[in-house]
């Protein structure tokens, strides 16, 4: 997609977040820096909805909010961590030349939650795909969670809270957020396609509703796609676009990279998957999959599968998208 990404461009307020029961529970979280743990299926539009809150509850949110992306942020070398500008005012080039990573990234939680709001009386620190900390990090944050507790706000978002220590989950109030009914995802697809001025009708947003499948990151991203497609969502259009839709030669030049060894080619596609398609690591990984099963035969079908098994199961574990498929394609060009 070359244009802004709706996910991005149509973010919800607290009031348009579609399931009830998660809006009157965040708007309760409002009042005073209660931490959270933010829970529930992947594209339930957990991340929005913190976002959401913290655009409720801070005047200056830009200031006032600081939002860490577990898979990335635990996955960034020493010098990424330290050149990253929104870290740099934590960390001396003196710190940052006698310092362990693991060093950084807990003093980067230290400072994160000790820096003084700058329009409210509190921060929020948002941390997303938490299932992803190590334990030992897990226990940083909790003496990070107890040392700065009056004046920073804690929201966990993750989609597997049992991996959270016993620890953190008693100092988090829950707020489970479960997948969205086609009639809420449909109410979002309507108001969305109304702002773009985009032509629909309602066999159209039923049927993109409902080939979302409760993933409402998949439902907006679908109609989009439809809309830039077709120019309308309407049944025939969504049918025909979103039967087709795929990232087959984006798959293909990726898997021809990675044959040859062109593993900086092979992960800058890989990128292009993961941030602009906003495609997720699972949803590359069956991509993958389907093409290269057409592309390979016999071992070569079979090898593939046996990497992408190891792959799947780190993806379930919470671990980088871009790290753990990066590391099938670089398999792939072992002996290119």
């Amino acid at each position: 997609m070359d244009e802004p990404l709706w996910i991005d461009e149509h973010a919800p307020s607290l009031a348009d977040i579609p399931q009830e029961e998660v809006r009157d529970r965040l708007r309760d979280a409002t009042d005073e820096p209660v931490n959270l743990v933010v829970y529930g299926p992947e594209g339930a539009g957990k991340t929005a909805a913190v976002r959401a809150l913290a655009e409720n509850a801070h005047a200056d949110p830009d200031n006032d909010l600081v939002e860490l992306n577990v898979k990335d942020f635990f996955g960034m070398t020493k010098k990424e961590v330290s050149e990253d500008p929104r870290f740099a005012q934590f960390i001396s080039s003196k710190r940052r030349r006698n310092s362990s990573k693991a060093d950084l990234i807990n003093h980067v939680l230290k400072e994160s939650a000790s820096y003084p709001p700058v329009s409210g009386d509190y921060n929020t620190i948002v941390l997303d795909n938490a299932e992803a900390i190590r334990e030992d990090f897990q226990q940083a944050l909790r003496r990070v969670m107890e040392r700065h507790h009056e004046a920073t706000q804690f929201v966990i978002v993750t989609r597997q809270p049992s991996k959270l220590i016993p620890p953190i989950r008693s100092r988090c109030f829950p707020v489970i957020v479960r997948a969205p009914t086609p009639d809420e995802i449909g109410g979002v697809l309507r108001d969305i396609l109304e702002a773009e001025d985009v032509d629909f009708d309602e066999d159209g947003v039923e049927f993109v509703a409902g080939y979302a499948e409760g993933d409402l990151r998949k439902a907006i991203l679908g109609a989009q796609t439809t809309a830039e497609q077709e120019g309308e969502v309407t049944m025939n259009a969504a049918y025909e676009t979103l039967q087709e839709v795929g990232a087959d030669d984006e798959i293909e030049s990726m898997l021809a990279d990675a044959e040859a060894g062109e593993f900086t080619d092979a992960r800058s596609t890989l990128d292009d998957l993961l941030v602009d398609e906003g495609m997720s690591g699972e949803e590359v990984l069956e991509e993958l999959l389907r093409v290269g099963r057409a592309r390979y035969a016999g071992e070569d079908v079979a090898a593939l599968h046996e990497l992408a098994g190891d792959v799947e199961f780190d993806l379930v574990q919470g671990n980088s998208d871009r790290i753990q498929i990066g590391r099938l394609l670089a398999e792939l060009g072992r002996d290119a």
